[in-house]
């Protein structure tokens, strides 16, 4: 595969590709927003600065099979290798720890600081749902209106 600029696959795939959802706004001003559910995409939205298809550099949270989470990276590899271009760090101690090797991958080494607040929030995210299947926190009950 050809080595291209960032923002040249980012012209490329912005209006169409395969990963994008569209979902339309409940009133008409509103108008439709665009989601992306790719690898690499920390915050799922269609945009140059989330994207995982158009940066060279991806940070990307997903929770694994053993109710724990992983921390993929993308590394310079990636362009020629495909699948293999990402390494990935396993994210199973308590959560400020955690907490510390995100910003320690994400900032410390210059590698994607502007996502570093988006990555925490994902963990957040994962790290809630993930106790709620080990069973440690109960399901949020449903809120019911007037009766």
């Amino acid at each position: 595969m050809v080595a291209a600029a960032d923002s040249l696959v980012w012209e490329l795939v912005k209006n169409n590709n395969s990963f994008m959802r569209k979902v339309n706004g409940r009133t008409s001003r509103s108008g439709s927003v665009r989601f992306s559910v790719e690898r690499g995409n920390v915050m799922s939205r269609s945009t140059y600065k989330y994207s995982g298809l158009a940066n060279s550099k991806t940070i990307d949270i997903s929770p694994t099979e053993d109710n724990r989470a992983a921390l993929t990276l993308k590394t310079k590899k990636a362009v020629n290798s495909g699948k293999k271009g990402k390494a990935e760090i396993a994210l199973n101690k308590d959560f400020r720890r955690v907490e510390k090797t995100i910003q320690s991958q994400a900032t410390d080494n210059y590698y994607r600081p502007d996502l570093k607040s988006a990555a925490l929030a994902k963990y957040t995210v994962v790290y809630k749902s993930n106790r709620v299947a080990k069973g440690v926190k109960k399901v949020a009950p449903v809120k019911k209106g007037r009766a």
